[in-house]
């Protein structure tokens, strides 16, 4: 329980947090304040808008419409992951919802289920509206649920409050759904996973691609035909490892298509070894890296070092590739070149 941070307070916290923020004109003093009391503050609810298009998203939630005037939040997350700034004070986006859950969330405990609408929520939540049609289908981009979660790790932490705090619009109203796509258990643990360390200042990339709510039928190999990505390098990405079992209902992510070609493959037939560095040895450690082989963090270098190695011997290891004979063998031939670079970019 606590009194509501100043509206300077929630932009900073934001901000601090790595949150791309836009103020819209006068969001600071737009508010349903006459309307009933706001605060004390108890928690974060999520929305999903079904609307399309961020601007007409954001003059929704700003203005409102017939018989439910705006704000109706006071940030829409949009797909790019910008937040925009349309209100500060009480706004029309909870509703009426169930007190036991309110209880709940103040006790930072499981929340039971919604089953009456007796309570103001309006009064004590902060709202975040997030531009999806909610018809599951449409999808959640990376930079779009990372922002999810870093404007709401940013208002609990602002608030000393756990990711227990963080609710969805669903488990507040009976008969709700939103927000529909990813499921607030997986939200609260990515919070939670954040408040452990302090925040990450600067923008979020919006880089690590897209987002796939898995279907019956679906496997790796065809989810990775639809994006144009590998198997592997979604796999890799969500942590999915032997026997590579997929569920309906899972939420994938699905990483950033790249490019190939940077760099100019090796001479071969003797391809790239360790005594044989050159520039070719970027364009084989980002290869590398797409596909999950070699960590993210290794620099790209002309040096064909022990990190390197240990990623082509066992990409070889795997995929029997094997020019030496020796299922350790640290170089990079013509086929494991074109393989690896296929599994990357594509054919």
């Amino acid at each position: 329980m606590a009194t509501p941070i100043s509206a300077d307070r929630f932009v900073a916290a934001l901000r601090a947090e790595g949150v791309r923020v836009v103020e819209r004109s006068k969001w600071r003093t737009h508010n349903r304040n006459h309307k009933g009391p706001w605060g004390p503050m108890n928690g974060v609810m999520i929305h999903h808008t079904v609307t399309s298009g961020t601007a007409n998203t954001v003059n929704i939630c700003e203005r409102g419409y017939d018989g439910l005037p705006g704000p109706l939040c006071h940030g829409v997350i949009a797909k790019d992951g910008t937040v925009h700034l349309v209100g500060y004070g009480r706004a029309n986006h909870a509703g009426r919802g169930d007190g036991d859950v309110l209880s709940a969330v103040i006790a930072e405990r499981t929340l039971p289920s919604a089953n009456e609408a007796d309570t103001d929520g309006n009064t004590h939540f902060y709202g975040f509206e997030c531009e999806n049609l909610g018809d599951g289908r449409d999808p959640w981009p990376a930079a779009q649920l990372d922002t999810i979660e870093r404007a709401a790790a940013a208002l609990c932490r602002a608030h000393g409050w756990s990711a227990a705090s963080v609710i969805g619009h669903r488990e507040w109203q009976p008969g709700k759904i939103d927000p529909e796509g990813f499921t607030m258990g997986w939200l609260r643990d990515r919070v939670a996973a954040r408040l452990k360390s302090k925040p990450t200042a600067g923008d979020s990339t919006g880089s690590s691609g897209s987002t796939y709510v898995v279907k019956s039928g679906d496997t790796l190999s065809g989810i990775g035909k639809r994006f144009g990505v590998s198997w592997e390098r979604i796999a890799q990405a969500n942590k999915i490892t032997a026997p590579y079992v997929i569920k309906p209902g899972q939420l994938l992510t699905i990483p950033v298509k790249t490019s190939g070609g940077t760099y100019a493959p090796p001479p071969f037939p003797d391809g790239l070894a360790p005594g044989r560095s050159s520039p070719s040895a970027k364009g084989l450690q980002q290869a590398l890296k797409d596909t999950g082989w070699l960590d993210p963090s290794v620099p790209l270098s002309d040096t064909y070092g022990p990190q390197t190695q240990q990623a082509v011997a066992g990409f070889n290891r795997k995929h029997n590739l094997f020019s030496t004979g020796r299922p350790t063998d640290p170089a990079i031939g013509r086929r494991g070149w074109d393989l690896l670079h296929q599994l990357a970019y594509g054919p």
